[in-house]
């Protein structure tokens, strides 16, 4: 699969011809006031070549050169036509309009067009309209600031938050509580421990738009706690565009320095996968373990040819990052039928090294069990393609065919110095590394299309078909450790040594193999019958809707390690004990009498196979009662069977099979056509991931920790209450305020376990209950009607902010004394993102600032005395953007991200407050990533 990456770039051939087209720019005013007609269309006549009207009432659409009846319309407004607008190749046209209002009564009017879903404009009044609470960003938002991937984009909407850089928290409930869609398809998971799609593989410049829906309905998935993600990237083309962009970036404390850490590359490393260098040996092959048939001596003597001696990295110079993108749009016609496709490929390649600071206290005594400092490296390639097809056969028929294909690897350097003092005296010295190479190959693809049916068109057909690929390879993982012990005062050091595990250790002298392979099939169908309503307008029709969605999701994953032993206890030679790394290993030293074998140290549960069957009927209704009052509701039946079968016959197979009935109720009341009010109220249920459910055990270096799963898990039920009040200063502007109420039943959340020595042990387990209750605002506002400055005109404001509590329930017989009065897991008791934007198109500058801040959250709950909870605590964050536009055809964009580079700061909540305090001590992790500051160019063909 992932050599279909690469073929993908032929695609671009096809779109490099291109004519130097013409302009037509204006603005549309209303007779009356004289102030622009926001929101008005002014196209081509009798074609789909349009462009919206923006806040300041001015549009601009490219042409190919030619004359042209130009149409501006309304509604409400009588429509204005322009005969015989001469374009001409390279210049700029200026047609301006003022608009009458319509004194006839208001009928539905229909223009044929392709609407722009990206536009700031769009995005507010989709929200206005929608059935459900939702929030969103549109692709204006998005190019104002900084951000490179979704997972930057979707922390600037209202009550979300982004966890370990990757995934999304919604109203403080963590990733495995919210569900993804990307265009309307459930999205895979490339992580083994995660059940959350990796927001920071898709690129923020393929995004149309995100909406967030945070109240259930029947169409929407029934798994979800915070809310539902739908991204959407570009699919509909109003002009044939060829652009490109290149940008460097530099990260204060590791561009540009000495000692940066890589383990060998192979020759794709570049491209985001491994072409073998690292592959598991022939002899040991690519089969799960079996106990009833292991590797011989000869076997595993075999294997120690295939396996490099390599136990460091190398050290270079850092070089700046390299981000590069090319995007085409084209448009042509084949017959009547109007086809578009949007094609763009991204590239990056980024380097990141930093100190992290690692600690774990005793319970007790609160002493250091180990006071740790480790210098982490990161080098990532990433290669992505986006390859849209949509095909309008008419009106009322259409057709898309959306591809999404990306390529990642990560190379992770981890060494680590300081003590352990676990094992009592003075404590042990440590220097330790860790080389962990992985790639992900993901591929999502979706075919569906709308049709319009009956004699009047008054029904819809909405139908889907989906392919999930997800292939993530994690080839010689190795780790290993030395110790010396720490002498008494007057006594000399002794040197490091080799630490060597008589039986075989994940720790020890070890090279790890992994590979998870998933397929998942979908395919959806919808029916909307529309009834005669208050008028002939769609919005005031009755709608009915009957659906279906289902899935069917089978994964692989297998996991081996092997280790170097002594290989004969009463014969060994202990003098190799004192050998370097990068000596003790060496093929002489490798002899099963007086020297070091290779032993496997696998379990039969440390791979498993997997599925899950979902089955999903749904029936609704939309039913604008009065002008002010609109209510839609229903209820979905999810059927849902998942199975794991370990790899071991002794461990019995996992199988879940449950119904629910999950009602919804959505109401909105307008007071006017400018505010409202929205009541929502719904049921939603949150199952085991595979991986929480298989019950093999994972050594996490870079945090220390060993992960396993818990096959006793249960489904959550989750009650959902929402209201919110939402007001409309323009058609550009709002203002909402919102208040939530969640009840959980066998919440899921991951914990940490009773564990000896100086490792953590992660697991996953079910609360009895918890609740959730916030309050959101967000306001969208500009300054264009506030004052007659043109300087300020081009000011405008966005900020939301969220305050949630949330509160758990142990299981009775859990140890209660221990965080009973404390927050879920990965919940933020407060969000505030800000920012500040000007944007002047007609002289082509925009200029941001931005801040973010979220409130402590719990990274890892304690759910014993053995261990603290551990809280991510406070970090604000500024980001400041500049583009400048040069000539028709160049932008220049600067920017540095993470002004402050405050730490991020991980901490053991010692004195069992439910927080941390003055009180508490001990770090499991505070770092520093290092401010990031760009140059890039982008050219516009």
């Amino acid at each position: 699969m992932r050599y279909y990456l690469l073929g993908f770039l032929w695609l671009f051939a096809n779109g490099l011809a291109f004519a130097q087209p013409g302009t037509l720019v204006g603005k549309v005013t209303d007779k009356k006031t004289s102030e622009g007609v926001i929101g008005a269309t002014v196209l081509v006549t009798g074609t789909t070549l349009a462009a919206p009207v923006n806040v300041e009432g001015s549009y601009t659409l490219p042409l190919e050169a030619g004359t042209y009846n130009i149409t501006m319309t309304y509604v409400g407004y009588k429509p204005l036509t322009f005969a015989g607008i001469t374009i001409k190749s390279g210049a700029t046209t200026t047609l301006n309009g003022t608009m009458e209002e319509s004194a006839t009564s208001l009928t539905e009017v229909t223009v044929t067009g392709v609407k722009q879903t990206g536009t700031e404009i769009a995005m507010i009044q989709d929200l206005k309209k929608s059935e459900v609470v939702v929030s969103g960003m549109s692709n204006d938002q998005i190019v104002k600031t900084l951000d490179r991937d979704a997972a930057e984009v979707v922390k600037r909407i209202p009550g979300v938050t982004i966890q370990n850089n990757n995934f999304i928290v919604i109203r403080g409930l963590a990733e495995r509580y919210n569900t993804v869609l990307l265009n309307d398809a459930l999205t895979p998971s490339a992580e083994v421990d995660t059940r959350s799609f990796s927001f920071d593989i898709l690129p923020s410049s393929v995004i149309d738009r995100v909406l967030i829906f945070k109240s259930g309905a029947p169409e929407l998935p029934g798994e979800f706690g915070g809310g539902v993600v739908k991204v959407y990237t570009k699919n509909s083309v109003l002009e044939n565009t060829t652009n490109f962009t290149v940008s460097g970036w530099g990260r204060a404390g590791t561009t540009f320095q000495n000692g940066y850490q890589q383990s060998s590359r192979s020759p794709t490393d570049w491209l985001g996968f491994d072409n073998g260098l690292r592959k598991v040996p022939g002899s040991i092959g690519d089969q799960p373990y079996d106990s009833n048939a292991p590797l011989n001596r000869e076997q595993l003597q075999q294997a120690i040819g295939g396996l490099r001696n390599e136990w460091k990295p190398t050290l270079t110079t850092a070089m700046p990052d390299l981000r590069a993108s090319l995007g085409l749009t084209r448009k042509f016609e084949i017959g009547r039928v109007y086809v578009s496709n949007v094609t763009a490929a991204s590239y990056s390649n980024t380097h990141e090294q930093y100190n992290v600071l690692r600690q774990r206290l005793e319970t007790g005594s609160g002493s250091y069990i180990y006071n740790y400092n480790d210098l982490r490296s990161l080098s990532a390639s990433r290669l992505g393609v986006i390859h849209n097809w949509q095909a309008r056969l008419n009106d009322h028929n259409r057709i898309d065919f959306r591809n999404f294909l990306n390529q990642y690897g990560t190379d992770e350097v981890v060494h680590r110095t300081g003590t352990d003092y676990a094992q009592g005296g003075n404590g042990r010295e440590r220097d330790n590394y860790a080389l962990h190479y992985q790639s992900r190959t993901i591929y999502s693809g979706q075919l569906g299309g709308s049709h319009d049916v009956g004699a009047a068109n008054n029904a819809t057909v909405t139908w889907a078909t989906g392919y999930n690929y997800v292939f993530r390879d994690e080839p010689d993982y190795r780790r290993f450790r030395t110790g010396r012990d720490v002498p008494n005062p007057g006594e000399p050091q002794k040197p490091f040594r080799v630490e060597i595990s008589q039986v075989g250790s994940q720790q020890d002298n070890s090279t790890y193999f992994s590979k998870l392979k998933e397929n998942t099939y979908m395919a959806s169908g919808q029916w909307e019958q529309r009834l005669p309503g208050r008028d002939s307008t769609r919005a005031n029709q009755y709608k009915l809707r009957a659906g279906f969605y289902t899935e069917y999701k089978e994964r692989n994953y297998a996991s081996r390690f092997f280790s170097y032993v002594p290989g004969n206890e009463e014969f060994h030679n202990y003098g190799l004990d004192t050998l370097s790394i990068d000596k003790i290993f060496a093929p002489q030293n490798l002899d099963p009498k007086t020297g070091f074998v290779l032993k496997e140290g696998t379990s039969d549960n440390d791979s498993y196979r997997a599925d899950n069957t979902l089955v999903a009927g749904y029936l609704s209704a939309v039913a604008p009662i009065s002008d002010k009052l609109n209510i839609s509701g229903g209820v979905r039946l999810e059927y849902n069977r998942k199975f794991l079968r370990s790899g071991s016959p002794l461990t019995p197979a996992y199988e879940e099979k449950r119904y629910f009935l999950l009602p919804s109720l959505n109401a909105t009341y307008n007071f006017n056509d400018r505010s409202l009010l929205r009541l929502a109220a719904s049921q939603t249920v949150n199952r085991p991931e595979f991986r929480e459910i298989a019950n093999y055990s994972y050594y996490d270096f870079t945090n220390n920790a060993n992960i396993k799963g818990n096959d006793t898990l249960r489904t959550a039920k989750i009650y959902n209450a929402d209201l919110r009040y939402e007001f409309y200063p323009s058609k550009s502007e709002m203002l909402s305020v919102g208040v939530f109420y969640k009840h959980f039943t066998d919440a899921i959340e991951q914990v940490t376990n009773i564990t000896n020595g100086s490792t953590l042990d992660l697991g996953y387990r079910n609360a009895a209950s918890a609740y959730d209750v916030g309050v959101e605002v967000e306001a969208r506002k500009g300054l264009v009607d506030l004052t007659e400055n043109a300087f300020l005109r081009h000011i405008s404001f966005v900020l939301n902010a969220s305050v949630v509590k949330s509160r758990v329930t142990l299981v009775s017989g859990d140890d209660t004394s221990v965080d009973n009065n404390r927050p879920l897991q990965g919940q933020s008791p407060y969000v505030v993102n800000t920012g500040i934007f000007y944007q002047d198109d007609e002289r082509r500058w925009q200029v941001s600032a931005q801040y973010n801040v979220i409130g402590p959250r719990i990274l890892f709950a304690s759910s014993n005395s053995q261990n603290f909870s551990v809280f991510e605590m406070p970090r604000h964050v500024i980001d400041l953007a500049v583009t400048k536009g040069i000539g028709r055809h160049l932008d220049l964009r600067l920017g540095i991200q993470d002004l402050l580079n405050q730490y991020t700061r991980q901490y053991y909540d010692s004195d069992r407050s439910g927080g941390i305090t003055s009180a508490d001590r001990g770090a499991f992790g505070r770092f520093r990533r290092g401010q990031y500051s760009t140059a890039g160019l982008t050219y516009k063909f």
